[in-house]
């Protein structure tokens, strides 16, 4: 049997599921993981913490996940507190949550592309009207295009990035700010990788006060180097939490993906000791690709998108052949590479040198 043989949805088929490749490969710079393993300290209270829920394993874990939503307002700061942060299996979930709560058949949603390829996905699956808004020819979204293209559709639900994936731009506060005068519905802001920002690169969470329809998505797949772990959360007004839960799975977080996170941000301040190194190898990656006249997008991210001057698929197999893996996102003629440990910068210099 396949799935043309089942009586799967019209609009699915001839799609295919997100994701990149998982090659076993000497270098892997094509899902903008953080290339640090856990710190044994941390190892060590994360097995500790999750060992204490396995007693209890057959009761429900607490449904509204109360002390790490806790933990993670605290973690945010800007006065936020429990009844503003709502957690769940990555950002993705936490996404997918608001597709179902605030889009879905009869409404829009508009993103700024190229921009996370997740974004369409969520809308095909909830049965959203997708708008693919337009970026300049450098990637770049002033406010006034930003609010133009808003006030033409005026979609239910609007996507912005910051840092953007896969450029790895940073948002002008401006462009939030025009967006969020003329949006008619909810503004939501995907912040995955704002631990790696240059310093002086503001956080929409800044912006929160005053805004009720406005929600920062977070995640520590990134920064904290968590991917296994499968966090993601977000801020908000509290009734944006009460709205997400009408929504959610029942005991969508298990006790001890819970534990885990909670024991994760106890111990923030060793995970986040590698973000200043991974910064430093992102800068890095910059200033050699440019070096060599390639034009390359700016980064607050941990990662690089880069012009390859031609097929970017064949860039792609040549680099891949050398041992290095990197991500091409579909944007003709640009590839992109995580920033890594040194050696693994060292490599995909290496490689992409042989190429030109």
């Amino acid at each position: 049997m396949t799935l043309d043989d089942l009586p799967l949805r019209d609009d699915l088929r001839g799609r295919s599921p997100y994701g990149a490749p998982q090659l076993d490969v000497p270098v892997r710079l094509n899902t903008n993981e953080n290339s640090y393993p856990v710190p044994e300290p941390v190892v060590e209270a994360i097995a500790k913490a999750v060992a204490a829920e396995l007693r209890d394993l057959n009761r429900y874990p607490d449904r509204d996940a109360v002390a790490l939503r806790g933990d993670l307002a605290d973690y945010l700061g800007h006065g936020l507190t429990t009844a503003n942060v709502w957690a769940a299996n990555g950002s993705n979930e936490i996404q997918q949550q608001l597709f179902q709560a605030f889009a879905g058949p009869g409404r829009t949603a508009l993103g700024f592309t190229p921009a996370y390829s997740m974004h369409p996905l969520l809308a095909l699956g909830t049965g959203t009207t997708w708008v693919d808004g337009r970026r300049g020819d450098s990637f770049d979204l002033t406010a006034a295009d930003a609010a133009a293209q808003v006030e033409r559709h005026r979609p239910d639900l609007v996507l912005l990035c910051s840092p953007n994936n896969p450029t790895g731009t940073a948002l002008d506060p401006a462009v939030l700010t025009a967006v969020l005068d003329v949006a008619p519905g909810m503004v939501v802001v995907d912040e995955a990788y704002a631990e790696f920002a240059r310093p002086g690169t503001p956080s929409a969470l800044t912006v929160l006060p005053g805004h009720p329809r406005l929600v920062v998505t977070r995640t520590m797949s990134k920064a904290f180097g968590f991917a296994g772990g499968r966090l993601g959360y977000l801020a908000a007004d509290p009734a944006v939490v009460d709205a997400v839960q009408l929504v959610r799975l029942p005991y969508h977080l298990s006790s001890l993906t819970q534990a885990a996170a909670r024991a994760a941000l106890a111990h923030r301040a060793a995970l986040l000791a590698t973000v200043e190194a991974i910064k430093a190898q992102r800068d890095r990656i910059v200033a050699a690709l440019r070096g060599r006249g390639i034009r390359v997008a700016d980064s607050d991210a941990n990662f690089v998108l880069f012009e390859v001057g031609g097929d970017q698929k064949a860039a792609w197999r040549a680099l891949l052949a050398r041992g290095v893996l990197i991500r091409d996102v579909g944007l003709p003629g640009w590839l992109r590479v995580t920033a890594g440990t040194p050696e693994e910068t060292d490599a995909f210099l290496t490689a992409s040198e042989e190429l030109s």
